[in-house]
């Protein structure tokens, strides 16, 4: 018996960091529209340069192309150029959605700086890469919700926030002090909302992904070192994708999600609470 998600019919979702096509933010997005949202989605707007080459090949147009998919599903989509990290553009952002939309129901933070030369000992990190790890991270992700937030509360209809962490922010894996350091304040400064909004009829969780098949991760390759390291640390065997992501969200935002908040949940396919295997 499968049980169907109530609730968000006709509700507006913003998505961030929507655009890619293999990732958490477009089967995010997909899903909320699946459930009947209406969604907003933004991105940094990429050069088309830039994008992989499976994009390249399939003429991918980055949020455009992700709104085309949810109007396909018979709701309304926006496609916005909007950096997070930029609290004038958020704010901007999201007064237009109030005159377009009427308002938000729903906010998804997924927007994440790129992997670049943090991942390495802190006494090699470079201050500008400290920064741009924040920037967007935790400062994007503070920036959205209070905007989002300030909004939902003079509305008075409750809302949901899903803030989309990370597995590091419990492994705090050596090399990553300052992405692990922006996913544990994020799961700080989710606790907090959730306690400030409740009485507000907002909920306020956070995701924390372990490790997910998306073109983020394709500078580590896929062959057999990827799966003995998933069968070493991944009790299910597996990488995660996007929809193992997606679907939590979208229970999360729904009626059947209408009593949790203030969550950190781990999906990893046991990876937080598996110490390595030996074979």
């Amino acid at each position: 018996m499968s049980i169907e998600l109530t609730g968000l019919e006709g509700k507006v979702a913003i998505v961030t960091g929507a655009g890619r096509m293999r990732s958490i933010g477009r089967p995010i997005a997909v899903a909320l529209a699946r459930a009947g949202c209406d969604v907003v989605l933004t991105g940094t707007g990429r050069a088309p340069g830039r994008y992989p080459e499976d994009e390249q090949r399939a003429g991918w147009r980055d949020i455009e192309s992700v709104a085309e998919e949810i109007r396909a599903l018979g709701r309304r989509a926006l496609a916005v150029v909007s950096d997070v990290a930029d609290a004038a553009a958020v704010e901007a952002l999201l007064g237009r959605v109030t005159a377009e939309f009427d308002g938000v129901d729903v906010l998804v933070n997924n927007a994440g700086a790129t992997r670049g030369t943090d991942r390495v000992p802190i006494v090699d990190l470079k201050i500008d890469e400290w920064h741009r790890v924040l920037a967007t991270n935790l400062h994007g992700t503070f920036y959205m919700s209070r905007a989002s937030a300030q909004r939902m509360v003079a509305r008075g209809r409750g809302g949901s926030i899903v803030n989309i962490s990370s597995l590091a922010a419990r492994l705090m894996a050596a090399e990553t002090g300052v992405y692990s350091a922006s996913k544990a304040a994020i799961n700080a400064l989710s606790t907090v909302m959730s306690a400030e909004l409740g009485p507000n009829r907002i909920r306020v969780n956070a995701i924390c992904p372990g490790i997910i098949d998306t073109n983020r991760l394709d500078d580590v390759g896929r062959g057999a070192l990827w799966q003995s390291y998933l069968e070493s640390f991944v009790p299910l065997g597996r990488a995660g994708t996007g929809e193992d992501v997606a679907n939590l969200v979208a229970f999360l935002c729904s009626d059947q999600g209408a009593w949790i908040t203030g969550q950190h949940i781990y999906v990893d396919g046991g990876h937080s609470s598996t110490p390595r295997r030996q074979k």
